[in-house]
């Protein structure tokens, strides 16, 4: 249902079940965004760090930390992040949605020295 929401938003969106994608790792999904030119949309922080140890550009992540969103919410929050930050996804970005707050990181992140 959620996929729904999001085309009728404007958003072309799968699933990663969609893709035959449900059972692989963490590893393989961000191969397969990667290779398809897609932007994965997580909860899990595993997958947002992942990306950003990985030393590479792509594939961009938003990572949602708003609890409660329900679908038409959702749908219209993820719209608007897709709107407002298309360049920086577009070049290679983490993103992270927190209530209030949104922050951007564009790829690959370095280590600042000390």
């Amino acid at each position: 249902m959620r996929r729904a929401l999001l085309r009728e938003a404007g958003v072309d969106a799968i699933h990663a079940s969609e893709a035959g994608l449900s059972s692989v790792d963490d590893v393989e999904l961000l191969a397969w965004c990667r290779a398809h030119g897609a932007v994965a949309v997580t909860l899990d922080a595993d997958l947002h760090a992942l990306v950003a140890l990985s030393g590479l550009t792509t594939p961009s992540t938003i990572r949602i930390r708003v609890q409660g969103l329900k679908g038409p919410e959702l749908a219209r929050v993820l719209s608007d992040v897709l709107e407002t930050r298309r360049d920086a996804l577009a070049a290679g970005a983490l993103v992270t949605l927190q209530p209030g707050r949104l922050r951007v990181r564009r790829l690959p992140i370095t280590r600042t020295a000390r």
